[in-house]
């Protein structure tokens, strides 16, 4: 059996953090935590309503806040924002109570499936298919410096959750 009693799931929209961390829920049986709606519930708001009356920094204190209370929650599996672990030492927090993970597709596989989403994402709202993959390609060279700090960096194409969980030990 894993002792792993945390699993950070990070990595740019699109990437699948929400479905691999439902799958990987499914696999080994332990909770999932999507931070954004656990920030929405404790906040009575949506993340873009959080952005509009806090503004960026504000809502980032809240993320770092709401980090460090599931931090300390058991057996679990927390899908982050995208940008969670690029800000304030979200990172060292992450990977000092648990396992963080990189979930880490193709450019290509990410546009996609923002092309096809069904949440409305305002940061690429409007864009053309070639904008949406500069801003992809622009956003990910901000970030990676955050995501390559992850213990684990996987492509959930190539390593679906079954897959991942069971190399885990589940």
């Amino acid at each position: 059996m894993n002792t792993v009693s945390r699993i950070y799931l990070i990595g740019f929209m699109g990437c699948g953090k929400s479905y691999f961390g439902r799958k990987l829920a499914s696999e080994t049986g332990m909770q999932l935590i999507d931070l954004d709606k656990f920030i929405e519930e404790s906040q009575h708001a949506t993340i873009p309503q959080l952005f509009q009356k806090y503004g960026e920094q504000g809502f980032r204190t809240i993320e770092k806040k709401a980090l460090e209370e599931v931090s300390n929650f058991e057996n679990t599996i927390i899908s982050t924002g995208g940008g969670a672990p690029c800000f304030f030492d979200n990172m060292d927090i992450m990977n000092h109570s648990g396992l963080t993970v990189w979930l880490n597709p193709s450019v290509e596989v990410i546009r996609e499936r923002l092309i096809h989403s069904k949440n409305p994402r305002p940061l690429i709202a409007g864009k053309t298919p070639e904008e949406l993959q500069a801003f992809i390609i622009e956003m990910l060279e901000k970030r990676s410096e955050f995501y390559r700090r992850a213990k684990l960096n996987i492509d959930p194409v190539t390593e679906p959750a079954p897959l991942f969980a069971k190399r885990m030990g589940y």
